[in-house]
C-alpha cells in the first residue's frame, strides 16, 4: 500500500490527528534521516515506511491523509553510531515516539532490544543489525475528544489539604466490591466504592504511584518479578497501559477517573518521573530517546560522551538543559494538566530537574518555566527534594510555590516516639510546620509536606513490628532498601498474638498518626496504614506485584477497623479546627490580651514556658505545644470562633504528672484527644485551671480551653 506523505507541519510535536489526516513530528537534531513505521492493528506486522520529508529547526515532520486516530506506529531514526561521540542512532531499532498518547502491548525482552551486541567483547562499542519491531510496544493515534461536562478542579488550599499516597493496580487488585475485570485499573479507582472509601476517609488530595507507561527492567523479568512502582518512565505522556482495561480507550478511563474524583471533590495528583527514562545506562536498551537524539535528551559524561552522568542512581540523567528537552517536559506537564484535568504532581528526585552544568540551581530553566508558566504554577507542585549526585540533599531549597516530602519530619517522629534521647528539640520543630527549613521566601508550612510513612520504606503497622528490613523476596540477599528505619518491634521480630505486644503497637501507631496530623503542614498518609496493611517487613516492595504490594480487604479485624475510625476521627477533628491548619508561620510574637497567651509557646510538664536548660536536656520526652488564635489583631483566616489548644506529646515509659500554663478570663480545660484512650475524642472531661493530671506513658493529649462568659 502506497501512502501519500505531505510536509505538514513543525508543530505540535507528536502524532495529532485534525479531522482529516494525521500530522506526525519528531526532534532530533542529529539525525540524518528519519522513517514513519506502520503497522497493522495486531502490531506484529509492518505496514509501511515511509521517510519524513521535511526538517524544520530540528523538527522532522510529515502528514499522511490516510492515518486515523486508532492506527500503530513507531519510528527509526538514521545517523551516526559513535558512542564515544555521544551518537547512538540504530536503525534496526524501531524506536517509540516520546510524545506518543497511548502504548499498545509490552516489551517482550531480547537482546535485539540493545543498539550493540550484547555478547560482544567490544560491549556498546560494537552495532547490532537485529530487528527488534516484533517485541515492541507500538505508539497509537488518539481522538482526543472527551465529554468533560462541567467539571472543575477542587482546588483545595494547601493548609486545607490531605494527602493519600496509594498505586492504581494495588489499591484496588484484590477489592471485593470492584468487579474482577476493573481491578488494578484506572476504571477500577473510578468505582463509587473506592471513592467513597476515600472520601469518609476525610481525604482531599489522592497521589497516584507513577501512572505513565514504565517498563519492566529485564533484570526483573529473569527473576519473574516486576516494576511493580512503576518508577522507569517509557513514555511521558502515554497512561500505563496495565492499569487499562482490554480493549479500553484510555480517555474514557483515565479521563472518567478524574472527572469522578472531581464530582467527589477529591483531587488526584501524579507521581511522576522526569529525572531519568527506562533506558538506562551505556549498556542499556535502545528504546526512544537513545535512538532518537541520545546527545541531546541525556546529560553525557563531558570526559568520555559514552557514559551518562548517573545522579539519579538509575543509570542516565535526562538533559533538561536542553531547550528542546525541557519543552518536552513542559510539554507533558501541560497535556496532563489540560488534556487529562490532573491536580499536580510529586516529583521524583526533583533536584535532578533543577541540575545544569555547575550542579543544583534553584533558578534552572525547568524551574523558571514552571514558575512563570499561567497553567502549571496554579497546580499542586511536590519535590522529592533529594538526588544521589553533588549536593544532592536540597530540603528546604526547592523555589516558592513548591512543597516537599520531608524526610526530617519522618525521622525525628519516629525517633520521638521510639524514645530515642536528645530527639525533642528537632521534634517540637516539626510539630510547628519545619519553619527552620521553610519559613523564607514568604513559604508556609504548608510548604512541608509530612510523613510517617510512604510507599517508600515500612509500612505503619511494620513500622512498630519490626525492627529490620525483611527484603530476601526481592532478589538482592536483603541489601536493598533503608537500614536505618528508626523502627522497633516491643519484643518479638514480625505477627504476634502477645496480646500486651500488640496494645503497645496500637498505641504506638495511633501516636504516629495523631502526631501527623496535630502538627502544622500538609500531611501525607499512606494507603493501607489505616487498615493495618503490611509487607511483612520489606522496606522496599518495588518489585512485589503480589500479596506483599497490595492491599488485602479481606478479613479486616476488628481491631484494624477500630484504628480505622481513629483514623477518621483524628483527621474529623483537625478538619475542625483551623489553628492546626495555619497557613502562616507563628513565632510567639503576637499576644492576646484576654488570655495573656501569645499564638504559639512552648510548654513543659509543670505548665511552665521551656526554659533553654530543659531543650537542652537529652532525657526529655515531653514537650506542650500551646496555640492560641484570641488575638487582638488577627491575621486573615483564623476562624470566626476563636480558640486555645495545649497539645501535650509525651513518649516517657512512666506516668508524669502534669499542670496546665496560667491564664486569665478562662474556666476550664476540656480534654478532646487521648490516645491511650483511643475511644476518647471529644469526650470532654473538664478539669480546673489549676488541677494537677496524669498523662499515660507514650500518648498525646489535647486540651481546649474554656473561657469565661
Amino acid at each position: 500500500m502506497s501512502h501519500n506523505i505531505k510536509p505538514g507541519r513543525k508543530f505540535p510535536l507528536g502524532a495529532t490527528w485534525d479531522g482529516s489526516g494525521v500530522n506526525f513530528a519528531i526532534f532530533s537534531a542529529h539525525a540524518e534521516r528519519v522513517e514513519l513505521c506502520l503497522f497493522d492493528s495486531s502490531g506484529r506486522q509492518e505496514k509501511a515506511r515511509i521517510q519524513l520529508p521535511r526538517t524544520t529547526n530540528q523538527i522532522w515532520h510529515g502528514y499522511l491523509t490516510d492515518a486515523k486516530p486508532g492506527d500503530l506506529y513507531g519510528y527509526r531514526v538514521y545517523g551516526p553510531y559513535e558512542p564515544e561521540q555521544g551518537h547512538r542512532f540504530n536503525h534496526h531499532k524501531l524506536l517509540l515516539d516520546p510524545y506518543a498518547k497511548l502504548l499498545k502491548g509490552s516489551i517482550r525482552w531480547s537482546d535485539a532490544h540493545f543498539g550493540y551486541k550484547a555478547d560482544s567483547k567490544r560491549e556498546d562499542l560494537s552495532f547490532d543489525k537485529r530487528d527488534n519491531a516484533r517485541s515492541m510496544p507500538k505508539c497509537v493515534i488518539v481522538d482526543p475528544a472527551f465529554v468533560w461536562g462541567n467539571d472543575q478542579a477542587p482546588k483545595i488550599p494547601w493548609s486545607k489539604t490531605i494527602i493519600y499516597e496509594t498505586h492504581v493496580r494495588g489499591f484496588t487488585h484484590s477489592h471485593p466490591k470492584v468487579p474482577e475485570s476493573l481491578r488494578g485499573t484506572f476504571a477500577g479507582m473510578a468505582q463509587n466504592e473506592i471513592i467513597s472509601y476515600i472520601k469518609a476517609l476525610g481525604i482531599t488530595t489522592v497521589e497516584l504511584l507513577p501512572s505513565q507507561a514504565f517498563v519492566d527492567d529485564r533484570f526483573l523479568v529473569n527473576q519473574n518479578l516486576h516494576n511493580y512502582w512503576g518508577y522507569s518512565t517509557l513514555g511521558f505522556f502515554a497512561p500505563e497501559p496495565r492499569y487499562l482495561i482490554d480493549g479500553g480507550r484510555f480517555d474514557y478511563e483515565f479521563k472518567t477517573m478524574i472527572r469522578r474524583y472531581h464530582d467527589a471533590g477529591i483531587e488526584v495528583i501524579l507521581d511522576v518521573v522526569y529525572n531519568h527514562t527506562a533506558e538506562g545506562s551505556h549498556l542499556g536498551p535502545t528504546l526512544s530517546w537513545r535512538g532518537i537524539d541520545n546527545a541531546s535528551y541525556y546529560r553525557l559524561d563531558p570526559e568520555n560522551k559514552r557514559y551518562y552522568i548517573n545522579d539519579t542512581g538509575c543509570g542516565n540523567t535526562v538533559n533538561l538543559s536542553h531547550p528542546r528537552v525541557l519543552q518536552m517536559v513542559m510539554d507533558s506537564l501541560r497535556y496532563w494538566v489540560e488534556e487529562m484535568h490532573v491536580d499536580g504532581f510529586r516529583f521524583d528526585l526533583a533536584p535532578i530537574l533543577g541540575r545544569e552544568d555547575q550542579g543544583y540551581n534553584k533558578n534552572s530553566g525547568f524551574f523558571t518555566a514552571i514558575r512563570q508558566d499561567p497553567i502549571l504554577s496554579q497546580v499542586k507542585l511536590i519535590a522529592e527534594p533529594w538526588d544521589i549526585g553533588p549536593g544532592g540533599y536540597q530540603l528546604g531549597n526547592i523555589p516558592t510555590g513548591w512543597s516537599e516530602w520531608n524526610d526530617r519530619y519522618r525521622d525525628s517522629v519516629r525517633r520521638f516516639w521510639r524514645g530515642d534521647e536528645g530527639v525533642m528539640p528537632d521534634f517540637a520543630r516539626r510539630l510547628h510546620g519545619s519553619s527552620d527549613m521553610f519559613d523564607h521566601d514568604g513559604r508556609g508550612p504548608g510548604s512541608s509536606i509530612n510523613f510517617i510513612t510512604s510507599h517508600d520504606g515500612f509500612t505503619l503497622t511494620d513500622l512498630v513490628s519490626y525492627e529490620q528490613r525483611h527484603n530476601e523476596v526481592n532478589g538482592e540477599d536483603n541489601r536493598d532498601g533503608h537500614d536505618q528505619n528508626h523502627s522497633a518491634n516491643y519484643g518479638v521480630e514480625g505477627a504476634t498474638d502477645d496480646v500486651n505486644i500488640n496494645n503497645l503497637r496500637d498505641l504506638q501507631r495511633r501516636n504516629l498518626l495523631a502526631t501527623l496530623l496535630l502538627s502544622q503542614g500538609t500531611p501525607m498518609l499512606q494507603a493501607g496504614d489505616e487498615i493495618g496493611r503490611t509487607q511483612q517487613g520489606n522496606n522496599n516492595a518495588y518489585c512485589q506485584d503480589n500479596e506483599i504490594g497490595w492491599l488485602n480487604w479481606k478479613n479486616i479485624p476488628e481491631r484494624e477497623r477500630d484504628f480505622k475510625r481513629f483514623t477518621e476521627k483524628v483527621i474529623e477533628f483537625r478538619n475542625k479546627h483551623p489553628i492546626l491548619q495555619r497557613s502562616w508561620f507563628v513565632h510567639g510574637n503576637n499576644q492576646s490580651e484576654k488570655t495573656s497567651l501569645k499564638d504559639i509557646q512552648w510548654i513543659n510538664s509543670a505548665g511552665e514556658i521551656m526554659q533553654e536548660q530543659q531543650w537542652q536536656d537529652s532525657s526529655q520526652h515531653f514537650v506542650g505545644m500551646l496555640l492560641c488564635d484570641d488575638l487582638e489583631t488577627p491575621h486573615q483566616g483564623y476562624p470566626e470562633a476563636p480558640e486555645t489548644l495545649l497539645l501535650l506529646f509525651y513518649s516517657g515509659q512512666d506516668s508524669l504528672r502534669c499542670r496546665f500554663p496560667g491564664v486569665q478570663n478562662a474556666s476550664a480545660w476540656s480534654c478532646l484527644l487521648n490516645t491511650a484512650e483511643p475511644n476518647m475524642i471529644e469526650g470532654r472531661p473538664q478539669l480546673g485551671l489549676h488541677d494537677e493530671f496524669e498523662l499515660a506513658p507514650r500518648s498525646i493529649v489535647v486540651w481546649q480551653l474554656q473561657m469565661n462568659e
